[in-house]
């Protein structure tokens, strides 16, 4: 009887490791010629202001997408995150160098905000350039960046209109 016994356990392990094989083999087939699923660069871009507008200042509210990258506060120390930095009439840093804090024109969204109001902003021509920076406040590679340029007009005075009575 112990022989039966010894004869069928060893029948059940043999069995066991055909399937595997069988099971590898099948999954092997099946993912051939399949390419590791590619991510998307991230990207930026201004949903407000856009390309060419005119606003009333001096406050501009500006609105920002993203894709291709989590939008999060500058303390998430994570792959494929990021956060906002907004270039306020000033040139990029060099992309491959950390945006420096305490700059005036270098605006840190490190809460993760996709909304913010850029205040006190002087009449005319201006130019936004939008970055996005891992939480060491490099920029990604490849970088994520976007400009719009667009015109400031100061905000109407009430007081200029005609009176309608007479």
């Amino acid at each position: 009887m112990r022989r039966l016994t010894e004869t069928h356990h060893a029948h059940n392990e043999a069995d066991m490791r055909q399937n595997a094989l069988l099971f590898l083999l099948i999954l092997l087939v099946a993912t051939a010629g399949c390419e590791p699923a590619e991510t998307e660069p991230a990207q930026v871009w201004f949903i407000q202001p856009t390309e060419g507008d005119t606003v009333e200042g001096p406050h501009v509210d500006v609105i920002l997408g993203a894709s291709g990258v989590e939008i999060t506060s500058a303390d998430i120390h994570e792959p494929g995150t990021g956060h906002h930095h907004i270039f306020v009439n000033t040139d990029l840093t060099p992309l491959e160098d950390t945006i420096p804090d305490g700059v005036p024109g270098i605006l840190h969204l490190g809460r993760g905000q996709t909304e913010f109001e850029v205040r006190d902003l002087e009449p005319g021509q201006n130019r936004f350039i939008a970055v996005i920076a891992d939480w060491n406040h490099i920029p990604l590679d490849p970088p994520a960046v976007d400009t719009v340029h667009f015109t400031v007009v100061a905000p109407e005075d009430p007081s200029d209109e005609e009176d309608p009575q007479g």
